[in-house]
C-alpha cells in the first residue's frame, strides 16, 4: 500500500487541491472508486482519511440485497458504520434468497460473490438414498449438503441469473466439496466433463479431476476453510445483462463407480486480479 508521501509525490498541486476541497465533497468523489482505493486514498492526509471512512464512501460500496439481509439477522447492529458492515459482509457471508445461496464481498474489489446451495443444484439421483445421503456439518454453510454415496452416472447442474452479478466483471466458477470419511473413490483416473455458459448453450467444455493428488493436469485445490474446489470455468460479465448461466459437471461414460465425495455448492467469486 502507497504511503502518504509517495501519493503526494506524484502531482503535488493536485493534492492540494483535493485537500482544500470540503470533506463532503472529497467523500463524494472516493465513493465512485473501489474499497481499495479508499483505503489507499486514506494515506494522504487526516480530512482525507476522515472522507474515506465516511458512510457516504462505504454506503455506496454495500449492495442493497446485503443491507437487506443482514439488517434481519440478530448480529445487526444499527450503530455500526458502514465501512463495519462492509467488512462484515466480506468475512461473514449471509443465505439469501430463502436460505438458496450465500452472499458475501470480494474485499479489494466489493465485487459480489455468491455460493449456490446443494438443494438448488440439480442432482441426477440426488434423492435416491441409495445414490446420495443429505447431512448436516458443522463447516458447512447450508443446512444440509449432499454426500454421495456410489454411482455410475455422476452429473450435476445448475444456473444463476446473470442479473445477480456485478457488471464488467470475470468470474470464474469453483464446485466446493470434500472427501467423507472413507476417502473418495473412483475419481483419480476418471476426468469430468465441466462446462460453463450462458442459457441452453453447453459453453466451453474441458475435462478436470476432483481429485488433490491427480498429475493429470486441473485438479482439485485445498481452501483455507478446509474445503476442496476444482474451477469449472469463466464468464465475463456484462453490463444490465438478463438471463441465465448454465453449469454442468458430469462423468457418464467411463461406467465406473464414483463416492464418498461431499458437495457444499458451487460458488462464483470474482477472478483475482
Amino acid at each position: 500500500m502507497e504511503n502518504q508521501s509517495e501519493i503526494e509525490n506524484r502531482d503535488p498541486q493536485s493534492t492540494s487541491l483535493m485537500i482544500a476541497l470540503p470533506e463532503g465533497c472529497i467523500a463524494a468523489i472516493i465513493s465512485f472508486t473501489s474499497p481499495r482505493d479508499a483505503c489507499r486514498l486514506a494515506c494522504v492526509s487526516t480530512t482525507f482519511r476522515s472522507a474515506a471512512d465516511s458512510d457516504t464512501v462505504w454506503d455506496s460500496f454495500l449492495p442493497p440485497e446485503y443491507v437487506s439481509a443482514i439488517s434481519e439477522s440478530e448480529c445487526f447492529s444499527s450503530s455500526s458504520s458502514k465501512k463495519e458492515l462492509y467488512l462484515r459482509a466480506c468475512h461473514n457471508p449471509v443465505l439469501i434468497n430463502g436460505g438458496k445461496l450465500s452472499f458475501w464481498l470480494d474485499k479489494p474489489s466489493g465485487k459480489k460473490c455468491y455460493m449456490i446451495s446443494p438443494e438448488e443444484l440439480k442432482i441426477v439421483w440426488g434423492d435416491t438414498p441409495r445414490y446420495y445421503k443429505w447431512v448436516s456439518l458443522p463447516e458447512a454453510r447450508f443446512p444440509e449438503v449432499a454426500e454421495l454415496r456410489m454411482v455410475c452416472w455422476f452429473e450435476i447442474r445448475c444456473e444463476i441469473s446473470i442479473s445477480l452479478l456485478s457488471s464488467m466483471t470475470t468470474y470464474v466458477a469453483y464446485l466446493v466439496f470434500k472427501k467423507a470419511l472413507d476417502g473418495a473413490t473412483g475419481f483419480e483416473d476418471s476426468p469430468v466433463e465441466v462446462a460453463v455458459g450462458l442459457g441452453d448453450s453447453d459453453g466451453q467444455k474441458r475435462n478436470i479431476y476432483l481429485d488433490a493428488g491427480s498429475d493429470h493436469g486441473s485438479f482439485a485445490k485445498k481452501r483455507g476453510d478446509g474445503w476442496f474446489e476444482s474451477e469449472l470455468g469463466v464468464y465475463v460479465s456484462g453490463c444490465d445483462e438478463d438471463g441465465e448461466l448454465s453449469i454442468s459437471i458430469l462423468e457418464t461414460e467411463s461406467g465406473m463407480w464414483k463416492g464418498n465425495l461431499i458437495f457444499q455448492g458451487i460458488e462464483m467469486r470474482p477472478k483475482k486480479e
